[in-house]
């Protein structure tokens, strides 16, 4: 054991030794302690995305806290199977990181984790790819994670992308800046868990953000077990809380293709442990599981999921 393990097993047991009403009371008051810019800034990031409940001090709301309060209560048995997945001591340390902002506001172990040398997604001591890459990249948005992977491992280092993005101003976009490069195949859909029309909630976070839902406009959904019949070699996600979803979709895929999977994990509260269990119910022990974020600030957001086929 080390101190990183001391650090997560002693903030495990702190946890589980507080009843889940006075662990809200707890978190709280430190959020109220917080300097009133921060508590402002917060407040206004939380309430714009939606994500993870609502939080208006001002108003008694909150909802926000109490979330993180059951998340940290309930899932202390997940977390601890998550830590003992993790495959080096930089995952291991960030997700305590993750979890001891949520508890105290510890931004000082966020900013100590926080990934500088790599892009997002690719990080180069961790995936590697090869002239036989076949990609599916969803939420591919303005085609940034296509050029992010092109720039990290060049033009000849794939077989074929496919780009999926739901808002159609943002789709012409993306068509127009990877028009340049070949076999990129572009689809204006929602992927999801199964085939059929959902609708785009525009986020008032901007376009980056919006996702399917029960209002707007109408939009085509699919799996990637029915779109893509050729088998994947790595599956990138961030498509604001549809993640899980897109992995039941792709279950086929996993089970038999074992694609590198680069997966967004923060878009709830349960996805930080739900989805990698996900990967392993298609799976069983077939992936190596690592955590990287580059998230800034007050809050831990741009959590990756790198699931490695073993």
């Amino acid at each position: 054991m080390n101190v990183v393990d001391l650090k997560f097993y002693s903030l495990i047991d702190e946890l589980a030794k507080i009843p889940e009403n006075e662990l809200f009371t707890k978190i709280k008051n430190s959020f109220m302690s917080l300097p009133e810019n921060v508590r402002r800034s917060m407040a206004a990031f939380f309430n714009r995305f939606g994500y993870w409940g609502t939080l208006h001090p001002e108003k008694e709301d909150f909802t926000e806290i109490r979330l993180k309060a059951s998340a940290l209560k309930n899932y202390l048995k997940e977390y601890v199977r998550l830590y003992g997945r993790l495959k080096d001591y930089r995952s291991k340390y960030s997700l305590y990181a993750v979890l001891s902002n949520w508890y105290r506001y510890d931004f000082l172990s966020i900013a100590a984790a926080k990934e500088y040398m790599f892009d997002d997604y690719f990080d180069l001591d961790l995936v590697r790819c090869s002239p036989d890459e076949t990609v599916a990249d969803l939420g591919a948005y303005t085609g940034d994670t296509v050029l992010s992977y092109i720039i990290n491992y060049g033009e000849e280092c794939y077989k074929r992308i496919y780009c999926y993005e739901i808002t159609p101003s943002v789709f012409g976009i993306l068509k127009n800046n990877v028009s340049r490069f070949r076999d990129v195949v572009c689809s204006n859909k929602g992927v999801s868990d199964r085939i059929g029309v959902s609708r785009i909630v525009l986020s008032p976070g901007g376009n980056s953000a919006n996702a399917l839902g029960a209002s707007g406009a109408e939009i085509e959904t699919t799996t990637l077990d029915t779109d893509i019949a050729e088998p994947l070699t790595l599956i990138k996600a961030d498509i604001e809380g549809g993640e899980q979803k897109a992995l039941v979709g792709a279950a086929r895929h996993i089970a038999s293709d074992r694609p590198k999977l680069l997966i967004s994990v923060y878009h709830s509260n349960e996805d930080l442990w739900k989805i990698p269990e996900t990967i392993d119910s298609f799976a069983p022990g077939g992936y190596d599981f690592y955590l990287r974020f580059k998230s800034a600030g007050l809050y831990p957001t741009e959590i990756t999921l790198i699931a490695l086929p073993q």
